[in-house]
């Protein structure tokens, strides 16, 4: 009897036990800290790894002392306005930011939880911070400034097919930079002499129409415009090049892997990861105002030399020695 009263004590203390578990995870989850990420494209792509890598480094790994909430618009910039909102009703400790689009929602949507950004166009002249050594206000981030080097692609896909005498620029009207963008690369073109055909595309199925269009009209080469719903239609518009054999350069190393002719832009894996470092700076205390805005301090150029044999093209030697990977 005694043994069977001992035992039924211990099955009891051992469900109690169990049934505390779940209580205990509960509990340690609603005290983490829960950040937001906010993106104009998707999630579960090199970004968000980057991001979680720099998260990392601060000591904060997901699921184990962080809680992370995903709002992904997948080319919807509309959305954005209204992911913002949850997230701030969510009532985020900071919110990760991967757009010019997504800064503005974030930025309308609070003036108090921290705002961490990656944006490709200038802070300072879209008014998110009041420079960039002092962003003032609850905003800072990394300016990866990859419309700032539109001009250099133009250079780069020139200096590849000099013989190019229409030169297509694959723009995402809905995003908020274009208009400043397109101004740049006309000028750019303009100044060398070069005829600029715009191709817009904001759905998969508007880029296949954009590169008949293009190919029906004979054009030379294509740049790609650096833009979150552009960027996850890498392997399309790498297909979509190769198909119609129209030389093409983009801005991110994906594209370039994905089999474009050629990428540059700044390391963008890089940019997220300091991103994430950021944001787990800003967990562990750190004031926003201390965090300056950081800029690229890596570059990839990425040739795809059989792509490059694919369309016939001998890739100059300036550009092979400047490469910083090609793809043979």
């Amino acid at each position: 009897m005694t043994k069977y009263i001992a035992r039924r004590h211990f099955i009891s203390a051992l469900g109690c036990a169990a049934a505390a578990w779940p209580l205990a995870a509960r509990a340690q989850q609603l005290t983490m800290p829960v950040i937001g990420m906010l993106s104009a494209g998707s999630f579960g792509n090199p970004r968000t790894f980057a991001f979680r890598e720099g998260l990392k480094e601060t000591g904060y790994v997901e699921g184990q002392n962080t809680i992370i909430e995903f709002r992904g618009a997948n080319g919807r910039y509309e959305l954005m306005a209204a992911m913002a909102a949850d997230l701030v009703g969510r009532r985020v400790k900071v919110i990760a930011v991967d757009s010019t689009e997504g800064t503005r929602a974030a930025k309308n949507a609070t003036e108090t939880i921290p705002i961490v950004f990656v944006i490709g166009s200038d802070p300072v002249k879209e008014g998110f911070v009041a420079s960039l050594n002092r962003p003032g206000g609850n905003l800072t981030g990394v300016a990866a400034l990859t419309h700032a080097l539109d001009a250099k692609r133009l250079e780069m896909i020139r200096e590849m097919v000099p013989a190019a005498k229409m030169i297509g620029v694959l723009f995402n009207p809905q995003n908020a930079d274009a208009d400043h963008q397109l101004q740049d690369i006309k000028k750019a073109a303009q100044s060398v002499g070069e005829q600029i055909r715009v191709l817009n595309a904001s759905t998969k199925s508007d880029i296949n129409e954009a590169f008949k269009a293009f190919a029906q009209l004979r054009g030379d080469a294509l740049i790609v415009n650096s833009d979150n719903f552009l960027n996850d239609q890498s392997e399309q518009i790498a297909a979509l090049a190769f198909s119609f054999a129209i030389p093409t350069i983009a801005a991110r190393r994906v594209f370039a892997a994905s089999g474009v002719l050629i990428s540059y832009g700044p390391d963008i894996a890089d940019a997220f990861r300091q991103q994430g470092i950021y944001v787990g700076r800003i967990l562990k205390g750190e004031k926003l105002g201390d965090l300056p805005v950081l800029q690229p301090t890596k570059f990839e150029l990425v040739i795809n030399q059989r792509t490059a044999k694919t369309l016939g093209i001998t890739v100059p030697p300036t550009l092979l020695a400047t490469a910083n990977e090609v793809i043979e």
